[in-house]
């Protein structure tokens, strides 16, 4: 008997970015690369304040000092921007910690409001690196300056410009308090190179004519020019304007440099409905609204500090999880009596989505390559107490397949991507993911559908998605595996959903 794959591709599109909503028709660092420099090296006898302060430093705004170090740590260190901003409260000891190991001193700790500042400066700074670092150089008029210049000088110099460029918070404060954290963190001339660049920034903003590259010449001059207005990558620019053209290809970049809004879930297995999530959310006045498409699921903008703080997550009353997310899981349609498989399931929202629905009966099978997340996903299943119909498998996707395979009635493969479709989340990624991933990622997930599909028992199906918009890693590599299993069949996910407003994911059913 044929297995049924039913593969069919939706492309969800952003808010403002409209791609195409219509099923697919197929036939069955520069300063972005990576370094192991130490985050923070001050030059020999260069900085007298790092020896002599370790001790409290009242002058320095604790939320630019933490921001600083931050952005060092994400550039600089490897550290992800979006699992730094999670930090609720009680980090702060940990994290005037850190401030204090690597400029020399502590200010005072981080409250809530510092907190907020914190996550919208780092981020904001992030997404809008290779736009601040132009108008920077061209302050500066010498590009030698700018790229010798050291690794904290130039985050200060970073949060300086987003402030009054993109926050337009008020001038005079921007500039005192930058420079003096450039004064105690670094030494005094570096103060004075602050407040020259920043009191130049301040000119040039009031009067309107901040320096712009202009979009004309080739597509290459035209990409260029973009990358900088809309702080991306060339290759990015250059590739989505070839997919989708120049226009949608801007949409795309401004939703990305939107502030993101987040999905609460409300947790099922314990009991805990939409309908009492939103009590709690009024009750800590949280402003927020329905999802439209899944009846699990509130939306925020703000207050998710506020919903940390108060224990909503910590008590497994809720969960984070991306609406395009659930719609993957609507698609998987969960039955009570399944047996289901999610193929790469560390960290395990899905998983635990899915467990919510089957009401105790059934089973989800979750496999992952690493075992200390499927630990994180076992701890959660018990708080959320859906753990008796969760069994996680420590195992390479493909070995498994190979030599001890599970089956299911429904697989789901949600294939590790570029990411490119949650650019406006994940403020660093586009720094860190380069042209030449593309390829590795692409036979990766070759190999990885070929595994999947060992396990979908006859008649069964299988659900392929990605939360990236690139069609190479989308309709591609589904066309790509209908003619190496002429055995699956393609079936339209429209039928689930209509189209929506939320991060770009690519959902297949087969």
């Amino acid at each position: 008997m044929a297995q049924v794959l039913s593969l069919t591709a939706t492309l969800c599109a952003a808010e403002t970015h409209k791609a195409s909503s219509k099923p697919l028709k197929l036939a069955k660092t520069s300063r972005e690369t990576k370094t192991k420099t130490p985050i923070y090296n001050p030059r020999k006898g260069s900085d007298s304040s790092f020896n002599k302060t370790r001790k409290l430093n009242l002058e320095v705004s604790p939320h630019r000092a933490v921001s600083a170090v931050r952005l060092m740590r994400i550039e600089l260190g490897g550290a992800f921007a979006d699992l730094l901003n999670e930090k609720g409260k009680g980090s702060g000891d940990n994290e005037m910690g850190y401030v204090e190991r690597t400029l020399g001193f502590r200010t005072r700790e981080l409250e809530d409001r510092d907190l907020r500042l914190v996550t919208d400066i780092v981020g904001g700074t992030s997404r809008w690196r290779r736009y601040l670092d132009y108008l920077i150089s061209s302050i500066c008029h010498d590009d030698s300056t700018f790229r010798h210049m050291e690794p904290l000088l130039l985050q200060i110099l970073r949060i300086g410009f987003y402030e009054i460029v993109k926050l337009d918070m008020p001038h005079y404060a921007v500039v005192d308090e930058n420079v003096r954290l450039a004064k105690v963190a670094l030494r005094p001339g570096a103060g004075n190179m602050v407040n020259g660049i920043l009191r130049k920034l301040v000119l040039l903003k009031e009067s309107n004519t901040l320096p712009l590259p202009k979009v004309e010449g080739d597509e290459r001059a035209q990409a260029r020019a973009l990358a900088i207005l809309y702080s991306h990558p060339v290759w990015m620019v250059r590739r989505w304007t070839k997919y989708i053209g120049q226009e949608e290809a801007i949409k795309l970049m401004a939703w990305n440099n939107s502030d993101p809004s987040f999905s609460l879930r409300a947790n099922g297995g314990k009991g805990v409905s939409r309908a009492d999530l939103v009590m709690q959310l009024n009750s800590l006045k949280v402003p927020h609204e329905l999802s439209l498409h899944l009846d699990d699921f509130v939306r925020i903008k703000t207050g998710m500090q506020i919903v940390i703080q108060a224990g909503l997550l910590k008590e497994g009353l809720c969960s984070v999880q991306d609406e395009s997310a659930g719609m993957i899981v609507s698609v998987v349609d969960p039955q009570p009596g399944d047996r289901i498989i999610d193929c790469c399931a560390a960290p395990g929202g899905k998983t635990l989505y899915i467990a919510s629905q089957l009401s105790g009966q059934g089973m989800v099978s979750a496999i992952d390559i690493n075992k200390g997340r499927l630990r994180i996903l076992e701890e959660t299943a018990k708080l959320h107490h859906v753990d008796g119909v969760i069994t996680t498998i420590h195992s390479d996707l493909r070995i498994l397949a190979e030599k001890n395979p599970v089956k299911g009635d429904k697989v789901l493969l949600d294939a590790p991507c570029s990411g490119l479709g949650v650019l406006s989340k994940r403020a660093d990624l586009r720094w860190n993911r380069k042209l030449e991933d593309m390829e590795q990622l692409k036979n990766l997930q070759d190999e990885l559908l070929d595994a999947a599909s060992i396990l979908v028992n006859p008649g069964g199906v299988l659900i392929y998605s990605t939360c990236s918009i690139d069609p190479e890693e989308n309709e591609e590599r589904v066309a790509s595996f209908l003619l190496r299993h002429p055995e699956f069949s393609i079936d339209p996910v429209d039928r689930y959903f209509e189209p929506h407003k939320t991060d770009a994911y690519a959902i297949f059913l087969f």
